[in-house]
């Protein structure tokens, strides 16, 4: 079994990977997924400027209390993609940070496609 120490430093080697290929612009911004043991945050990202143009965490008042992990992670999901669509950003490219793509993860990347982000 790998130790917590190092079940993260190969979390960050292979989201250097993705971000090798993976950049975001004003016109299509990056969804940047980070997911800590209690909460998960979304951000959009334009990397050529290097700002936040959004973002939204489980820690934001509209979120705090949606049951589980899973169901907050859909709550973030929707809550990026209506605030990204109105600061009128509607297609981005998809940064999950390393993360498997499966629970929280796809849990947010859904939400986000079903209201209305296209990636």
């Amino acid at each position: 079994m790998i130790s917590k120490p190092e079940r993260n430093k190969l979390r960050k080697k292979r989201h250097l990977r993705i971000r090798n290929r993976i950049s975001g612009t004003a016109e299509c911004p990056r969804l940047s997924v980070f997911r800590s043991n209690t909460n998960i945050y979304a951000q959009l990202i334009d990397d050529v400027a290097g700002v936040t143009l959004v973002s939204a965490s489980s820690q934001d008042e509209e979120v705090k209390s949606n049951g589980t992990k899973v169901e907050q992670a859909a709550s973030v999901g929707k809550l990026v993609a209506e605030r990204a669509t109105a600061a009128g950003h509607k297609t981005v490219v998809f940064d999950r940070g390393g993360y498997v793509y499966h629970g929280r993860v796809q849990a947010l990347a859904e939400a986000a496609r079903e209201n209305g982000l296209e990636f």
